[in-house]
């Protein structure tokens, strides 16, 4: 074999299949081999007393996202893209949000300009519906699908996004014939609207009421409903940010019936509660997201759930706001609660919070670690073998851990724009000492190398295989 471009050694490498202590062979930004005894490389790592996976996948994150008039988001495909490469992902899955009036492929196209331009990463896209008309859902959704984009998201809750029952419906049949994965936000927006009327009417407007208007049955209703209408359709699904063991209750009773539904959870549901957010007005308002974060023994009951294999995903919603500007967090301070920006900045912190709470703390092993932070999002997604896994013909999406590397999080210390991090002064063990993305090292002991615009778009397959009609209306499975 002639010289490598790139080689990792001495680590121990994980995947989601198990560990074991090999080496690494790179060329024209693909794995090419795997082993003892590889060739020289023009560029050398030496992984030894560190963990090696494969480059993490965030599959659910909020860039250059338009918002309602008088708020905005912090972060742009560059500061996201540095964000997360700093925190061990190598593979955004953003959002490209439909506005009123604009067709699926012309909203495809503008997201997929802003990436190629601004993005350190690669990146792939899920659509996000918002008017599931005829024509969208018999010309629009195919077109975008053969275009890469192979997944969609449905909210049941948001003014402007929000879709009935029959819509998703819709959708969801399309989605069976199509072969594409449908993404479920879980909350019972009519619940949320008479207890936010109820709370206001009260006086109660601090920033932790917010949690009051979406206690945990909102989600389970919903996630019920949603499981509901996908069992009609007879199509598997997967319901976003489940915050609730409730929900996870319901969905093994649900696969119990051999409903196929996936489930994701983010950092926030698993380190944070509802208790974050009874700080001072300003302080409360840095935690507020949808769903909220619970209970002590909610978050208990979700690290339980991600040992057992409950969970596919684990993604950090990154939606970031900032805390002091006046069209961030702060747009709602001295108002009620539901002037408050929902969302949370987290894209760096994912993978490095679940090594360390998860893998170091003993909840988690290293492949039950890659599976839920790169691998199962590729299967899902319709990115897998080529992302998520260290196989030959891979791409080179590459991460050396260094599991003894302590750090206190301080926003000082990360790379997007939000001016806080809701995991200030967490004490973190396990980071980043190396990222390689398609064979190129972007990061390399604390120094970026990853230039704006070097990330290309990537088509998803189908991740489902198409199945014309819907089972449920010829008499069933």
């Amino acid at each position: 074999m002639s010289k490598l471009d790139l080689a990792v050694r001495h680590g121990h490498v994980a995947t989601a299949e198990g560990m074991a202590y090999y080496d690494i062979g790179v060329r024209d930004g693909r794995i090419v081999a795997l082993g003892r005894d590889l060739p020289a490389a023009k560029v050398e790592i030496d992984a030894s007393g560190r963990v090696v996976t494969p480059g993490g996948i965030d599959s659910h994150c909020h860039i250059e996202q338009p918002m309602p008039a008088g708020v905005r988001l912090a972060d742009d495909f560059d500061s996201a893209s540095l964000s997360a490469l700093c925190g061990g992902t190598t593979t955004l899955v953003p959002f490209a949000v439909q506005e009123s009036g604009i067709a699926l492929p012309e909203t495809l196209a503008e997201y997929r300009r802003r990436a190629e331009s601004r993005s350190r990463l690669d990146v792939a896209f899920h659509m996000v519906l918002a008017e599931p008309h005829a024509h969208a859902l018999a010309h629009e959704i195919p077109a975008v699908i053969e275009q890469g984009c192979t997944s969609f998201k449905v909210y049941m809750t948001y003014e402007g996004m929000r879709l009935t029952d029959r819509q998703i419906l819709e959708v969801l049949a399309v989605a069976r014939r199509e072969g594409a994965m449908t993404m479920v936000h879980a909350e019972n927006a009519d619940c949320i609207d008479w207890l936010t009327d109820q709370l206001l009417a009260a006086g109660r407007v601090a920033p932790h009421e917010h949690a009051a208007s979406r206690p945990m049955l909102v989600e389970r209703e919903a996630a019920f409903r949603a499981m509901a209408l996908a069992e009609l359709v007879d199509v598997p699904f997967l319901i976003v940010h489940v915050s609730s063991p409730e929900t996870v209750a319901q969905i093994a009773a649900a696969r119990a019936r051999g409903l196929h539904v996936h489930a994701e959870t983010c950092p926030q549901y698993l380190l944070l509660t509802a208790a974050d957010l009874h700080g001072d007005a300003h302080e409360g308002a840095k935690y507020v997201c949808s769903p909220p974060p619970r209970d002590d023994r909610s978050r208990e009951g979700l690290w339980a759930a991600l040992a057992t294999g409950q969970f596919d995903v684990v993604s950090s919603d990154h939606c970031p706001f900032g805390f002091a500007d006046p069209l961030g967090k702060a747009a709602g301070l001295g108002r009620d609660f539901t002037c408050i920006p929902n969302g949370l900045p987290g894209v760096e912190t994912r993978l490095p919070l679940l090594v360390s709470e998860g893998v170091l703390a003993g909840r988690l092993s290293w492949p039950q670690f890659v599976a839920l932070g790169a691998t199962q999002a590729a299967r899902l997604y319709g990115l897998y073998p080529r992302k998520g896994s260290l196989m030959v013909g891979a791409d080179a999406d590459i991460v050396v851990w260094n599991p003894d590397d302590e750090r206190v999080v301080s926003n000082d210390g990360l790379h997007h724009r939000a001016d806080y991090t809701p995991y200030e002064g967490m004490r973190v063990r396990g980071w980043p000492e190396w990222v390689v993305g398609r064979g190129e090292v972007l990061f390399a002991q604390g120094r970026i190398a990853a230039e704006p615009g070097r990330g290309r778009v990537v088509p998803c397959d189908r991740p489902l295989p198409p199945r014309p009609g819907v089972a449920a209306l010829a008499g069933g499975k």
